[in-house]
């Protein structure tokens, strides 16, 4: 069973004395004049410096002794002085979470992104070794020291991404729509929050069709995961805030079955799930003064006698009956239920997270997601604070000229348009058809993988958008507050 990953062992109280002697500085230098900013340092070390060939450039870092041969310091280069892939230079930190040598650290100097630094430092950190049969002795490694000011927030951010980034990486085996509900009911449990779900031929009683249809033919069945909060005294009018999560824990692409070089990653196809489940550890922790709902429809699209095909025409839970063009894109057929019943109480701001094309991928590549809002104005507020804290994402169209593509002969729309181009902004075109009452909608087609080592990570599963939209939900909830 999956529990929360507790990243506490990376960090170390700053009010705490440190074992065995003072914290090891890290110094951040840029590209211009890079030993001018290291004129503090003795003069053998600066040669050091030298004879490493450090210039400053990004990324790069330089282990720095003392003269009886302990570490003194630790300088990291920041090139020009952007993240990675954007935000404060501070970010770069998390690069050095899982190299340096044991010890306890802490960033030099009065740095402005000293708690960009802290969490960088724990997202780079991060590793997934369940599956490990040796992890070590045991032994604390590289921490750093981490100020009273921004320990709470940022110990819960990195939580959240670890719990989102642990989801994805677990193999689908391991992965069922039972276990994606046990871990939301692990996190309502630490949050005092409500859970309930819809599981199997229920999901037919009540009114989940298309749900149903794309799980029915697994031995693991379907289910609509609904979880629910409120900040303890919060207001009574307090904005409705629902994030609805695609959670197929494994996509065969059914009849239209995937090739097997297109299956490899797919037990990621819950990264949507994992990402709304990330984002509202994140606005719980936080105690954001709003009505929290989180809606998981969790299937695996898998091959049967029993599986939908081609051709069929499915009634979804808003009465339109939609056909189906392709049974691989199963993901909006799951989210279209979801979202109708989210749109049925008016939530002030619904949004919805999945791995839904690789239109978005070819478009803009794994590292930017593309975004799709009703409100230009949202959209841009979360863009702003995407690139200013290193979680970047990109607005795309709800472009209605191609709203005639996803026209169906026979029922009311096709699930995918008659065309092989917009592929990203056709699916989001669909969702949108099933969103009427909602103040204001985002739609994110997100890749929840990184394809190699960053500062932020390690290659595997990422918890994309969450940190952004928390940002601005934050910002909001203080402005109102």
């Amino acid at each position: 069973m999956l529990t929360l990953a507790d990243p506490k062992d990376l960090y170390a109280a700053a009010d705490q004395p440190v074992p065995g002697g003072p914290s090891v500085p890290i110094h951040l230098v840029g590209d211009r004049a890079p030993m001018e900013a290291l004129a503090h340092l003795a003069p053998e070390q600066r040669r050091w410096l030298e004879t490493q060939r450090f210039n400053g450039a990004a990324k790069k870092h330089v282990l720095v002794p003392a003269l009886d041969g302990s570490l003194a310091a630790v300088v990291l280069g920041i090139g020009g002085g952007a993240g990675d892939p954007c935000g404060p230079a501070g970010l770069l930190v998390g690069g050095l979470a899982a190299s340096l040598p044991p010890g306890t650290y802490h960033l030099a100097g009065d740095r402005a992104d000293c708690a960009d630094a802290a969490l960088a430092w724990g997202l780079g950190g991060y590793r997934f070794r369940r599956y490990k049969t040796s992890v070590g002795n045991g032994e604390p490694g590289a921490r750093l020291r981490l100020d009273m000011a921004h320990r709470a927030s940022t110990l819960a951010a990195v939580e959240a991404i670890w719990l989102g980034r642990d989801l994805i990486n677990t193999p689908a085996e391991d992965m069922s729509p039972a276990e994606l509900e046990a871990a939301a009911r692990t996190l309502a449990e630490r949050h005092g929050a409500s859970v309930t779900s819809i599981v199997g031929d229920a999901l037919l009683t009540e009114n989940f069709p298309m749900i149903h249809a794309v799980g029915r033919a697994s031995t693991r069945p379907p289910r609509l995961i609904d979880l629910t909060w409120r900040k303890p005294g919060g207001r009574n009018d307090a904005p409705r805030v629902t994030l609805v999560g695609k959670g197929i824990t494994f996509d065969t692409g059914g009849l239209d079955i995937k090739p097997a070089s297109s299956m490899l990653l797919m037990k990621k196809d819950m990264g949507g799930a994992a990402t709304a489940l990330a984002l509202g550890h994140m606005i719980m922790s936080a105690a954001l003064d709003v009505r929290l709902r989180i809606l998981v429809p969790s299937a695996d699209n898998a091959i049967a006698g029993n599986a939908f095909r081609p051709g069929d025409v499915l009634r979804s839970r808003s009465g339109k009956t939609v056909e189906i063009g392709n049974t691989d894109a199963e993901g909006r057929l799951v989210l279209a239920d979801a979202l109708t019943l989210a749109d049925e109480e008016a939530p002030d701001t619904l949004a919805t997270f999945a791995t839904l094309t690789g239109a978005a991928r070819v478009a803009l590549g794994p590292e930017l997601p593309a975004m799709y809002a009703t409100s230009d104005a949202f959209a841009a507020e979360i863009r702003a604070h995407g690139e200013r804290i290193g979680d970047p994402v990109w607005q795309m169209p709800f472009w209605p000229g191609y709203e005639r593509s996803l026209d169906s002969d026979i029922a009311d729309v096709n699930h995918i348009a008659d065309m092989p181009f917009a592929g990203s902004i056709t699916a989001a075109l669909f969702l949108k058809r099933f969103v009427q009452k909602a103040g204001r909608f985002a739609h994110f087609d997100i890749f929840a993988w990184r394809p190699s080592a960053r500062s932020l990570g390690p290659k595997g599963g990422e918890v994309q958008v969450a940190r952004a939209l928390m940002a601005t939900l934050a910002t909001a909830a203080r402005t109102n507050g």
